[in-house]
């Protein structure tokens, strides 16, 4: 819990320093067996009244796009169940809910069976559940394994996106050869095309939070300073190219 001090002290601080919420992960493991999604979603409730209690609007979780034991519909069963008993709770809070699908090719080989790992088909699941507060995170990184472009961005409301990752793919692998867990920064390398991706967000008036999520070995390396003026830098760059 929070005390009101505390509280008060990290709004100030943030207002001092024109600094604003983002999104932050669902604290809830929806993807195994019961006992872990109930212990997950016993917390839930509080874990939302703190955020909300501060100004913090969006959670965001992610999807895998295989499974080892269920099959596409049971797995998307449970997902849908799952996750809108989650959206519910944290919408009473007024929390929206932002879901990713992850697209590397290279990992539809890890499990048994496959899952989502498509705009399309998260569409699919998002409708499903029925609840009004759950969205996208929408990746630059995954919207490219996917083989997606700027025109999959523009059949999207600017409401269907609850945050933005930002962040480009290594060269010297194919698309279908891409990791994840191994990127870099928007525009370090230019094998996505993150003018359109922006452009896209741009052209159905997006207005929400924007990250970049580069699981990057030389960025871990710099000091915090250093790490966070570079990737300023990058960030801004990229946006820069909407004008």
């Amino acid at each position: 819990k929070m005390s009101d001090d505390a509280r008060a002290g990290l709004l100030g601080k943030m207002k001092e320093n024109n600094i604003s919420w983002g999104s932050t992960n669902l604290p809830v493991d929806f993807r195994n067996d019961e006992e872990k999604f109930r212990e997950g979603m016993s917390i839930l409730a509080d874990t939302a009244s703190i955020l909300a209690s501060v100004g913090g609007t969006r959670m965001n979780t992610w999807v895998m796009p295989t499974h080892s034991l269920y099959t596409y519909r049971e797995n998307f069963q449970l997902h849908r169940k799952r996750l809108k008993e989650a959206a519910n709770i944290i919408g009473h809070y007024g929390i929206r809910l932002g879901l990713e699908y992850v697209g590397p090719k290279t990992l539809m080989a890890r499990s048994k069976y496959s899952f989502i790992r498509t705009m399309a088909e998260m569409k699919e699941l998002i409708e499903a559940t029925g609840e009004s507060n759950i969205g996208f995170v929408l990746d630059s990184f995954h919207w490219y394994c996917a083989g997606e472009s700027k025109t999959d961005i523009l059949t999207l409301d600017k409401e269907d996106i609850v945050t933005v990752d930002l962040n480009d793919a290594r060269t010297g692998f194919e698309v279908d050869e891409q990791t994840d867990g191994k990127r870099e920064l928007p525009l370090a390398t230019g094998v996505i095309p993150i003018k359109d991706f922006v452009e896209g967000l741009v052209q159905i008036g997006y207005d929400g939070p924007v990250r970049a999520e580069p699981f990057n070995q030389p960025l871990r390396d710099m000091d915090d300073e250093e790490a966070v003026r570079v990737t300023f830098e990058a960030m801004k760059k990229a946006i820069d190219l909407s004008n």
